[in-house]
């Protein structure tokens, strides 16, 4: 096992803003350099090989989050299948992003990360119904009460809020997605599967995972653009062999590139490498 700790010399953290979660979230106070930390677990044998930055620190999972709510969707028959239901986008949803501004089925919402349609989705799977979910999947802090004083949870629990997880429970939640240890329908964990999106990686290796982007958030709560979050999270197979991944990045400096994509092309270049093979 690889277990390089060691990351930038400036890592401090800020008495009580470890965390994006529990009693709060965390503040942009990670006063820092930049850092990175990768987790790699072989599924079938639960080797670690490798783990290094802070894996055990836990920030928001943002878009991340979309994996664990697709198993939701198809577990309870919210979602049907890899292109059913097809919402069209209203403007209710008030999304600022044009982009977003379409007809999503759960492969174009997982492929473009479409927030309204995961809103969307929480609404239709009611309070009750997703709180159990999430506190069954043993999902990070799992704590969706959302934003102090607005009762938003359902909505916006896990983009920059109270659910919290870090890299370490990342790689645990897709080892027990890829075991079948969650506890739902067989379907749920194949159309899953189906909608999630794959890229291709040296050495015969294919990726599937979602990407989740953010920003750390000032004392005042509002996001700090010079610190930039990205997630890639999923798993990496090759010739019947599964390995888990999560890759956590912040930055500190404004990016014209969103974090989860920077987090994204770097486990795809390096994935091979780090896997051994």
């Amino acid at each position: 096992m690889i277990d390089r700790r060691r990351f930038s010399k400036g890592f401090m953290l800020m008495a009580g803003t470890a965390l994006f979660g529990g009693s709060g979230f965390a503040t942009a106070a990670l006063a820092s350099d930049k850092f990175v930390s990768r987790v790699l677990v072989d599924v079938a044998t639960g080797r670690t090989i490798l783990r290094d930055g802070p894996a055990e620190r836990r920030f928001s999972p943002c878009s991340t989050f979309k994996l664990p709510l697709a198993v939701m969707g198809f577990d309870s028959g919210v979602l049907v299948d890899p292109h059913h239901p097809l919402w069209d986008y209203r403007p209710e949803f008030q999304t600022t992003m044009e982009q977003q501004k379409k007809a999503t089925d759960p492969t174009i919402w997982l492929k473009d990360s479409i927030v309204w349609y995961s809103q969307e989705l929480t609404r239709k799977l009611g309070e009750a119904r997703f709180r159990d979910y999430v506190t069954r999947f043993g999902y990070g802090n799992e704590d969706i009460s959302g934003n102090p004083g607005k009762k938003d949870g359902l909505t916006q629990s896990w983009l920059m809020s109270s659910l919290a997880i870090s890299p370490d429970e990342q790689v645990a939640f897709i080892r027990r997605f890829l075991d079948r240890k969650l506890a739902v329908s067989d379907h749920a964990y194949a159309a899953t599967e189906a909608s999630l999106a794959q890229f291709p990686a040296e050495g015969g290796w294919t990726l599937h995972g979602k990407t989740g982007s953010g920003f750390l958030r000032t004392a005042r709560g509002t996001s700090d653009r010079a610190k930039p979050l990205g997630w890639f999270v999923g798993w990496g197979e090759k010739g019947g062999r599964k390995i888990a991944f999560a890759r956590f990045n912040l930055g500190n400096e404004r990016s014209k590139t969103y974090g989860g994509m920077i987090a994204r092309e770097a486990m795809v270049k390096e994935f091979a490498e780090l896997a051994g093979a």
